[in-house]
């Protein structure tokens, strides 16, 4: 079964049908419509790959995580799949686990696979890799960490307001002590929460009587660090 056949038993060209699988806007929505019957009926599959070499775009978007097991990352990666399938994209999901060549191999596989946009959910990534994707002009966005550079998008996380509101909870359940678990200060997003509880703590003056900054390592692999952390506060 080809789009020789469709064509055929949907009275089109093969043009036609070929323009209708990869959702072409200019196609007639009649014909559209004959086009999809016959697949439905058929049961017929079409070829990603070849629609791929016809169409210019692989309808795949990459995302690269630092650590799958990371409990932050499954509901995001869910989501993330979710409105691509909503979109009739498929996802190419690669974990990086803190590695620079599990990285290097992360962007390989992007760039091989032809992707129309990457998502990158890590603490950073080197500039050489970076601009592997952009010589391309892969659409790229990063949580925090992107460079201000064209065709780059960020998520900026308001840390701020949030870790305001948290110390400002516990200052009004008449806690007086408080301490704070960071990640590793030369991450980026690190350092910015770091600075928010600093500010948080500073305005709250008065209200609380001690603090303690413990720095961490922010992988799952460092978990039982931050549970010795916690137990020493």
């Amino acid at each position: 079964m080809d789009i020789r056949e469709i064509a055929r038993r949907a009275r089109v060209s093969t043009a036609t049908v070929s323009r209708a699988i990869n959702r072409i806007p200019t196609v007639d929505p009649v014909l559209a419509r004959r086009v999809w019957k016959v697949i439905d009926e058929l049961g017929y599959f079409p070829n990603t790959q070849a629609r791929a070499l016809v169409s210019g775009r692989s309808r795949i978007f990459g995302l690269i995580v630092s650590e799958i097991t990371n409990p932050f990352f499954p509901e995001i990666v869910q989501t993330f799949e979710t409105l691509a399938v909503e979109n009739h994209y498929e996802i190419l999901l690669t974990s990086t686990v803190h590695d620079p060549k599990r990285m290097e191999l992360s962007v390989r596989r992007m760039i091989e696979r032809r992707v129309d946009g990457v998502a990158i959910l890590t603490f950073g990534m080197e500039e050489s890799l970076l601009e592997h994707l952009r010589y391309r002009k892969v659409p790229l966005v990063f949580v925090d960490v992107g460079p201000d550079a064209p065709g780059v998008a960020n998520i900026r996380i308001d840390y701020e307001t949030g870790i305001r509101q948290a110390v400002q909870h516990l200052a009004a359940l008449r806690h007086a002590r408080i301490a704070f678990i960071s990640g590793p200060p030369n991450l980026k997003s690190a350092a910015a929460r770091r600075l928010a509880f600093e500010k948080a703590k500073d305005g709250r003056q008065g209200r609380i009587d001690q603090t303690r900054i413990v720095d961490t390592d922010a992988r799952v692999s460092s978990e039982p660090n931050c549970h010795t952390a916690m137990g020493a506060l």
